[in-house]
Protein backbone atom coordinates (compact mmCIF):
# COMPACT_ATOMS: atom_id res chain seq x y z
CA UNK A 1 0.00 0.00 0.00
CA UNK A 2 1.50 3.51 -0.98
CA UNK A 3 1.34 5.41 2.30
CA UNK A 4 3.61 8.64 1.81
CA UNK A 5 2.52 12.12 0.51
CA UNK A 6 3.44 14.26 -2.19
CA UNK A 7 2.67 18.50 -0.56
CA UNK A 8 2.92 20.72 -3.58
CA UNK A 9 3.53 24.56 -2.30
CA UNK A 10 1.13 26.42 -4.58
CA UNK A 11 -0.26 29.60 -2.85
CA UNK A 12 3.40 31.94 -3.88
CA UNK A 13 2.13 34.33 -5.35
CA UNK A 14 5.65 34.89 -7.70
CA UNK A 15 6.04 38.53 -7.53
CA UNK A 16 9.65 38.47 -9.74
CA UNK A 17 7.84 36.58 -12.09
CA UNK A 18 5.65 39.47 -13.50
CA UNK A 19 2.55 38.70 -15.56
CA UNK A 20 0.42 35.67 -15.04
CA UNK A 21 0.69 32.15 -12.75
CA UNK A 22 4.04 31.19 -13.16
CA UNK A 23 2.61 27.70 -11.73
CA UNK A 24 0.27 27.25 -14.35
CA UNK A 25 2.77 27.91 -17.35
CA UNK A 26 2.66 25.31 -20.04
CA UNK A 27 6.03 23.67 -20.57
CA UNK A 28 5.71 20.88 -22.00
CA UNK A 29 4.39 19.79 -26.01
CA UNK A 30 1.17 18.87 -24.92
CA UNK A 31 0.55 21.59 -22.42
CA UNK A 32 2.23 19.92 -19.60
CA UNK A 33 3.06 22.19 -16.61
CA UNK A 34 6.14 21.52 -14.21
CA UNK A 35 3.73 20.38 -11.65
CA UNK A 36 2.80 17.63 -14.33
CA UNK A 37 6.28 16.59 -14.41
CA UNK A 38 6.43 16.44 -10.88
CA UNK A 39 3.31 14.28 -9.86
CA UNK A 40 4.31 11.69 -12.42
CA UNK A 41 7.21 11.48 -11.11
CA UNK A 42 6.17 11.13 -7.55
CA UNK A 43 3.99 8.45 -8.99
CA UNK A 44 6.71 6.33 -10.48
CA UNK A 45 8.35 6.50 -7.24
CA UNK A 46 5.91 5.37 -5.28
CA UNK A 47 4.24 8.16 -3.87
CA UNK A 48 0.38 7.11 -2.75
CA UNK A 49 -1.01 10.61 -1.92
CA UNK A 50 -1.18 14.48 -3.23
CA UNK A 51 -1.95 17.54 -1.69
CA UNK A 52 -1.91 21.17 -3.19
CA UNK A 53 -1.30 23.86 -0.89
CA UNK A 54 -3.00 26.95 -2.62
CA UNK A 55 -4.73 30.35 -1.98
CA UNK A 56 -8.28 29.83 -2.11
CA UNK A 57 -8.80 33.68 -3.29
CA UNK A 58 -6.68 33.46 -5.69
CA UNK A 59 -6.17 30.68 -7.53
CA UNK A 60 -9.05 28.24 -6.67
CA UNK A 61 -11.06 28.27 -10.33
CA UNK A 62 -7.84 27.98 -12.02
CA UNK A 63 -5.85 25.06 -9.87
CA UNK A 64 -9.57 23.02 -10.43
CA UNK A 65 -9.97 23.95 -14.51
CA UNK A 66 -6.38 23.58 -15.45
CA UNK A 67 -4.79 21.11 -12.87
CA UNK A 68 -6.99 19.58 -10.67
CA UNK A 69 -9.50 17.98 -12.87
CA UNK A 70 -7.00 16.12 -15.27
CA UNK A 71 -4.71 15.00 -12.31
CA UNK A 72 -7.63 13.53 -11.19
CA UNK A 73 -8.80 11.75 -14.14
CA UNK A 74 -5.38 10.83 -14.29
CA UNK A 75 -4.44 9.17 -10.39
CA UNK A 76 -8.17 7.84 -9.64
CA UNK A 77 -7.19 4.24 -11.60
CA UNK A 78 -3.92 4.19 -9.95
CA UNK A 79 -6.25 4.80 -6.46
CA UNK A 80 -4.29 7.90 -5.41
CA UNK A 81 -6.09 10.90 -4.14
CA UNK A 82 -5.73 14.47 -4.67
CA UNK A 83 -6.90 16.49 -1.96
CA UNK A 84 -6.52 20.55 -2.02
CA UNK A 85 -5.90 22.35 1.32
CA UNK A 86 -6.14 26.18 1.60
CA UNK A 87 -3.36 29.13 2.68
CA UNK A 88 -5.19 31.60 4.11
CA UNK A 89 -4.69 35.19 3.19
CA UNK A 90 -6.85 36.47 6.61
CA UNK A 91 -5.38 37.73 9.79
CA UNK A 92 -2.60 40.21 7.73
CA UNK A 93 -1.33 43.49 8.89
CA UNK A 94 -2.86 46.44 6.41
CA UNK A 95 -0.92 46.90 3.59
CA UNK A 96 0.93 43.04 3.30
CA UNK A 97 -0.45 41.71 -0.12
CA UNK A 98 1.84 38.40 0.39
CA UNK A 99 0.77 35.43 2.83
CA UNK A 100 3.37 34.41 5.80
CA UNK A 101 5.23 32.09 3.82
CA UNK A 102 6.42 28.29 3.23
CA UNK A 103 6.27 27.54 6.91
CA UNK A 104 2.61 28.83 7.13
CA UNK A 105 1.30 27.56 3.85
CA UNK A 106 2.30 23.44 5.77
CA UNK A 107 0.43 24.80 8.77
CA UNK A 108 -2.94 24.18 6.49
CA UNK A 109 -2.07 20.77 6.58
CA UNK A 110 -1.98 20.09 10.29
CA UNK A 111 -4.39 17.31 11.33
CA UNK A 112 -4.44 15.98 7.90
CA UNK A 113 -1.23 14.31 7.61
CA UNK A 114 -0.36 11.21 9.62
CA UNK A 115 2.60 9.96 7.95
CA UNK A 116 5.71 11.10 6.42
CA UNK A 117 5.30 13.49 3.46
CA UNK A 118 7.91 15.42 0.94
CA UNK A 119 7.50 19.12 0.55
CA UNK A 120 7.95 20.98 -3.03
CA UNK A 121 7.58 23.76 -4.53
CA UNK A 122 4.99 23.52 -7.73
CA UNK A 123 7.34 26.06 -10.23
CA UNK A 124 10.01 24.15 -9.63
CA UNK A 125 11.65 20.68 -11.20
CA UNK A 126 13.60 18.34 -9.35
CA UNK A 127 13.87 15.32 -11.78
CA UNK A 128 13.29 11.72 -11.32
CA UNK A 129 16.24 10.58 -8.62
CA UNK A 130 15.13 13.19 -6.28
CA UNK A 131 11.70 11.53 -6.03
CA UNK A 132 13.00 7.78 -5.76
CA UNK A 133 15.15 9.07 -3.20
CA UNK A 134 12.80 11.08 -1.15
CA UNK A 135 10.49 7.75 -1.16
CA UNK A 136 12.90 5.38 -0.18
CA UNK A 137 14.28 7.95 3.11
CA UNK A 138 10.02 8.19 3.53
CA UNK A 139 10.01 4.17 4.05
CA UNK A 140 12.11 3.78 6.19
CA UNK A 141 10.21 6.10 8.93
CA UNK A 142 10.05 5.35 12.18
CA UNK A 143 7.58 7.22 14.77
CA UNK A 144 9.77 6.54 17.30
CA UNK A 145 12.19 9.11 15.23
CA UNK A 146 9.65 11.35 14.95
CA UNK A 147 12.22 14.38 14.88
CA UNK A 148 14.95 12.65 12.05
CA UNK A 149 13.66 14.56 8.46
CA UNK A 150 15.29 14.42 5.30
CA UNK A 151 16.34 16.47 2.50
CA UNK A 152 17.40 16.45 -1.29
CA UNK A 153 20.80 18.27 -1.71
CA UNK A 154 21.30 19.68 -5.39
CA UNK A 155 24.62 21.16 -6.73
CA UNK A 156 24.64 24.33 -6.81
CA UNK A 157 26.15 24.40 -10.27
CA UNK A 158 22.70 22.82 -11.39
CA UNK A 159 20.17 25.55 -9.82
CA UNK A 160 21.40 28.47 -11.49
CA UNK A 161 19.36 30.72 -13.79
CA UNK A 162 20.34 32.34 -16.42
CA UNK A 163 17.74 34.90 -16.10
CA UNK A 164 19.10 36.45 -12.94
CA UNK A 165 19.71 35.98 -9.35
CA UNK A 166 18.53 33.76 -6.89
CA UNK A 167 18.30 32.80 -3.87
CA UNK A 168 19.77 29.10 -2.18
CA UNK A 169 20.35 27.88 0.83
CA UNK A 170 23.80 26.84 1.06
CA UNK A 171 23.92 23.40 3.00
CA UNK A 172 26.98 22.58 5.61
CA UNK A 173 26.72 18.47 6.02
CA UNK A 174 28.63 16.89 9.12
CA UNK A 175 30.75 14.01 8.75
CA UNK A 176 27.39 11.48 8.96
CA UNK A 177 26.00 13.05 6.11
CA UNK A 178 23.59 15.73 8.34
CA UNK A 179 22.61 19.18 7.92
CA UNK A 180 24.55 20.87 10.06
CA UNK A 181 23.51 24.30 9.00
CA UNK A 182 21.76 26.46 5.98
CA UNK A 183 22.79 29.80 4.94
CA UNK A 184 20.01 31.58 3.02
CA UNK A 185 22.39 33.38 0.31
CA UNK A 186 20.82 36.17 -2.05
CA UNK A 187 21.84 37.23 -5.46
CA UNK A 188 23.71 34.27 -6.86
CA UNK A 189 24.51 34.16 -10.05
CA UNK A 190 26.01 32.56 -13.37
CA UNK A 191 28.98 33.64 -14.66
CA UNK A 192 31.40 32.22 -17.36
CA UNK A 193 33.20 30.94 -14.35
CA UNK A 194 30.45 29.11 -12.37
CA UNK A 195 28.19 30.10 -9.52
CA UNK A 196 29.47 33.70 -7.84
CA UNK A 197 27.39 36.24 -5.34
CA UNK A 198 27.31 39.67 -5.12
CA UNK A 199 28.93 41.23 -2.80
CA UNK A 200 29.63 44.98 -1.87
CA UNK A 201 32.78 45.39 -3.80
CA UNK A 202 31.60 43.16 -6.55
CA UNK A 203 31.48 39.29 -6.52
CA UNK A 204 32.61 36.30 -4.74
CA UNK A 205 32.67 32.92 -6.77
CA UNK A 206 31.19 29.92 -4.89
CA UNK A 207 31.75 26.31 -4.88
CA UNK A 208 29.56 24.81 -7.94
CA UNK A 209 29.85 21.61 -6.15
CA UNK A 210 28.46 22.51 -2.89
CA UNK A 211 25.13 21.64 -1.43
CA UNK A 212 22.03 23.46 -2.07
CA UNK A 213 18.00 22.96 -0.45
CA UNK A 214 15.62 23.55 -3.20
CA UNK A 215 12.99 23.03 -0.31
CA UNK A 216 12.94 19.48 -1.06
CA UNK A 217 11.88 18.16 2.46
CA UNK A 218 11.02 14.65 3.54
CA UNK A 219 9.05 15.71 7.38
CA UNK A 220 7.24 13.75 9.43
CA UNK A 221 3.65 14.69 11.42
CA UNK A 222 5.48 15.72 14.33
CA UNK A 223 6.70 18.88 12.41
CA UNK A 224 3.54 19.95 12.10
CA UNK A 225 2.93 20.45 15.88
CA UNK A 226 5.95 22.45 15.65
CA UNK A 227 5.06 24.54 13.20
CA UNK A 228 2.05 25.67 15.06
CA UNK A 229 4.18 26.17 18.32
CA UNK A 230 6.86 27.88 16.33
CA UNK A 231 4.41 30.27 14.58
CA UNK A 232 3.13 31.80 17.03
CA UNK A 233 6.22 32.72 18.58
CA UNK A 234 7.05 34.13 15.02
CA UNK A 235 3.87 36.59 15.42
CA UNK A 236 4.97 37.50 18.88
CA UNK A 237 8.35 38.78 17.38
CA UNK A 238 7.74 40.09 14.19
CA UNK A 239 10.26 43.15 13.24
CA UNK A 240 8.70 43.58 9.47
CA UNK A 241 5.08 42.85 9.24
CA UNK A 242 4.62 43.49 5.64
CA UNK A 243 7.75 41.45 4.44
CA UNK A 244 8.80 39.11 6.95
CA UNK A 245 8.18 35.42 6.54
CA UNK A 246 7.86 32.28 8.26
CA UNK A 247 10.13 30.35 6.19
CA UNK A 248 11.33 26.51 5.98
CA UNK A 249 15.03 26.28 5.82
CA UNK A 250 15.23 28.84 8.59
CA UNK A 251 12.85 26.94 10.71
CA UNK A 252 14.54 23.68 10.34
CA UNK A 253 17.68 25.79 10.44
CA UNK A 254 16.93 26.74 13.75
CA UNK A 255 15.56 23.57 14.98
CA UNK A 256 18.84 21.77 14.14
CA UNK A 257 21.03 24.04 16.17
CA UNK A 258 18.71 23.71 18.76
CA UNK A 259 18.57 20.18 18.67
CA UNK A 260 15.64 19.09 18.14
CA UNK A 261 16.10 17.50 15.27
CA UNK A 262 18.16 15.85 12.53
CA UNK A 263 17.93 16.09 9.03
CA UNK A 264 19.74 13.50 6.49
CA UNK A 265 21.17 14.90 3.44
CA UNK A 266 20.31 12.97 0.07
CA UNK A 267 22.53 14.13 -2.53
CA UNK A 268 21.23 14.13 -5.85
CA UNK A 269 23.05 15.13 -9.48
CA UNK A 270 19.85 15.79 -11.26
CA UNK A 271 19.63 19.13 -12.94
CA UNK A 272 17.18 21.86 -11.08
CA UNK A 273 15.35 24.42 -13.36
CA UNK A 274 12.12 26.97 -12.85
CA UNK A 275 10.20 29.65 -13.49
CA UNK A 276 11.86 32.33 -11.18
CA UNK A 277 11.90 34.49 -13.80
CA UNK A 278 10.00 35.68 -17.08
CA UNK A 279 12.77 34.62 -19.40
CA UNK A 280 12.97 31.60 -17.62
CA UNK A 281 9.91 30.26 -19.77
CA UNK A 282 12.05 29.34 -22.97
CA UNK A 283 15.08 27.89 -21.46
CA UNK A 284 12.73 25.89 -18.95
CA UNK A 285 10.78 24.48 -22.46
CA UNK A 286 13.99 23.85 -24.15
CA UNK A 287 15.39 21.71 -20.82
CA UNK A 288 11.78 19.93 -20.97
CA UNK A 289 12.61 19.07 -25.21
CA UNK A 290 15.53 17.37 -23.93
CA UNK A 291 14.34 14.97 -21.61
CA UNK A 292 11.86 14.32 -23.76
CA UNK A 293 14.28 13.76 -26.24
CA UNK A 294 17.14 11.41 -23.99
CA UNK A 295 13.84 9.32 -23.57
CA UNK A 296 13.64 10.92 -19.88
CA UNK A 297 9.80 11.00 -20.66
CA UNK A 298 7.50 9.85 -23.48
CA UNK A 299 6.61 13.31 -25.53
CA UNK A 300 2.74 12.95 -24.73
CA UNK A 301 3.10 13.07 -20.55
CA UNK A 302 -0.21 12.88 -20.39
CA UNK A 303 -1.07 9.94 -22.35
CA UNK A 304 1.68 7.81 -20.35
CA UNK A 305 -0.19 8.84 -17.06
CA UNK A 306 -3.36 7.49 -18.23
CA UNK A 307 -5.24 10.33 -19.28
Amino acid sequence: MRKTTLVILAAGIGARYGKGIKQLEPVGPNGELIIDYSVHDAVQAGFGRVVFIICRSIYDDDFRAVIGDRLERCLAPLSIKLEYVFQEMDDLPAGRKKPWGTGHALLACRGLLDGPFTVINADDYYGKHAFVQAQGFMEGYDPTEPFRYGMIGFALKNTLSDAGGVTRGLCAVDGNGYLANIRETRSIIKTPQGAAVRTGSGFEALDGDQLVSMNMWMLTPAFLEELRTGFSAFRASIRDPLHDEYLLPEILDQHIREGKAKVKVLPTQDKWFGMTYQEDKEAVKVAVRNLIENGTYSNDLFANMGC
